[in-house]
């Protein structure tokens, strides 16, 4: 069995009968534009035209990317997690192909003697896998019973080979499925984790200043190393690759890559071999494109670091200059925004009344020209002020938000996720107290104005008196 690494979370298993495409972003521009490779890929999505089967471990775009999957093959089958909610199988079906939901934690044969396995990473806390946005923990409310977790986990397997692919899965929440899975199958020739952290934080944390940043970047590349070797102590494998999360911020967004808990893969490499017996599990970093053959341990070429100071040229003279995707939009104007906000608050309240949040913390959304929303999480309303004092509140999150992806949010999923637009740095965000309420992010994550254009004239009233 030989497996490719391309990019991010995106591997391609091969036994020699059977070509499984893991996570295939391929292309530039995940997260509305901020997200890019580097180096450049030679390939293109549809060099994969051949494979049998796609694995979608989840649906954030660094994992199911739309335009990487439009230049492919509709005809491939994907495979997915058999979810409580059907998002991610109806947005692969809007794509053309066929879903194929997989239960929890069964083994399913593909064709020859490959087989997979997909298990969940159930027990969502935001706390620890930073899912702020999105979160589902809260709800109890669903069709029918299923994971609520955003993220799977898929083991493998030809009969002879093993691999397990943790994607993004938090430690803290999938450990008791990785126990599992050892005991299951025993040997583990390869496992894929994560190893970085693909989030906001600390690069978009507006009032850090840059020493406070560094500071916690560092801290938490520690934290998701030493987290990572969890993984290796419970799988015990012969090879382990860390991977997923590499990634580096394109337009306005690029003076932030000294920011992100994102290290160089050659640094997290060195932390790896420090720390783990290399005659018993030997640490496996591949450039894209190149493969491990699990039956020899033979490598397709050996592992070439990136040039940092052509890292840095690239992000300033080939990432700096993109536009990001609603940078195209023409700004809204004031009133266009004030418009969307009774419909997105009475969204909010109807998700904060269900899961029972109440806070005295006081929200505050930049609008256009200096005005912000500011939003109470007590059921008090809203109302706008021009260019608040933070200094007036006792306890406050801020976001600072282009007026162009704020009218994209508002107008609901079809065309923005808060969640998305956090991961992807587009939100500027500063609290007091810095600490974390995780159903106030959870509430707003419910903060769009879905079904705003048949809306009935007479909006609801919210606003503070």
């Amino acid at each position: 069995m030989q497996v490719t690494y391309l990019s991010s979370a995106a591997v391609l298993i091969d036994d020699g009968e059977t070509r499984l495409l893991c996570d295939p972003w391929l292309i530039d521009g995940a997260y509305y534009g901020s997200w890019a490779h580097y180096p450049d890929f030679d390939v293109e999505p549809e060099d994969f035209d051949d494979v049998d089967y796609i694995y979608l471990s989840h649906i954030h775009p660094d994992h199911f990317d739309p335009a990487t999957l439009r230049r492919m093959d509709d005809e491939i089958p994907v495979l997915i997690h058999d979810y409580r909610w059907d998002y991610l199988r109806e947005a692969v079906e809007d794509l053309g192909f066929e879903a194929i939901e997989l239960p929890h934690d069964e083994r399913t044969h593909l064709t020859g003697d490959l087989h997979i396995n997909v298990l969940a990473a159930d027990g969502c806390d935001p706390e620890l896998c930073g899912n702020y946005f999105g979160c589902t923990w809260y709800d109890d409310d669903a069709d029918r019973p299923g994971s609520t977790q955003v993220d799977s986990m898929a083991v493998i397997d030809d009969g002879e080979f093993v691999v397990a692919n943790t994607n993004d899965c938090p430690y803290q929440l999938v450990e008791s499925s990785c126990r599992k899975v050892k005991r299951d199958y025993g040997s583990v020739d390869l496992l894929c984790h994560q190893y970085s952290a693909a989030q906001f934080y600390p690069q978009a944390v507006t009032n850090y200043d840059p020493e406070h940043k560094r500071r916690e970047r560092d801290r938490v590349v520690r934290e998701k190393h030493v987290l990572a070797l969890n993984f290796i102590d419970i799988f015990e494998p012969n090879y382990y690759m860390p991977f997923a999360g590499e990634y580096l911020l394109a337009g306005g967004l690029a003076h932030l890559n000294e920011y992100t808990a994102n290290p160089p893969r050659v640094r997290a490499r060195e932390f790896f071999r420090s720390r783990v017996d290399p005659d018993q599990h030997e640490c496996v970093f591949l450039n894209s494109g190149e493969h491990l053959d699990l039956a020899t341990g033979e490598r397709s070429a050996p592992f070439e670091p990136a040039d940092p100071e052509e890292v840095r040229r690239y992000v300033r003279e080939e990432l700096a200059p993109r536009t990001l995707d609603y940078e195209r939009d023409p700004v809204p104007t004031l009133a266009e925004l004030q418009g969307y906000v009774p419909y997105a608050y009475e969204n909010l309240e109807e998700k904060r009344d269900r899961i029972g949040f109440r806070s005295p913390t006081t929200v505050l959304v930049s609008l256009v020209d200096g005005a912000y929303l500011e939003l109470t999480m007590n059921g008090d309303g809203y109302r706008t002020v021009d260019d608040p004092d933070v200094d007036d509140y006792d306890r406050y999150v801020k976001f600072e938000v282009d007026p162009r992806l704020l009218k994209r949010l508002f107008e609901g999923p079809h065309s923005a996720y808060w969640a998305d637009a956090k991961i992807g740095s587009h939100l500027g965000i500063s609290k007091e107290p810095d600490v974390y309420e995780r159903g106030l992010y959870n509430s707003l994550g419910s903060f769009h104005a879905h079904g705003y254009e048949a809306a009935v004239e007479e909006p609801p009233s919210s606003q503070i008196a």
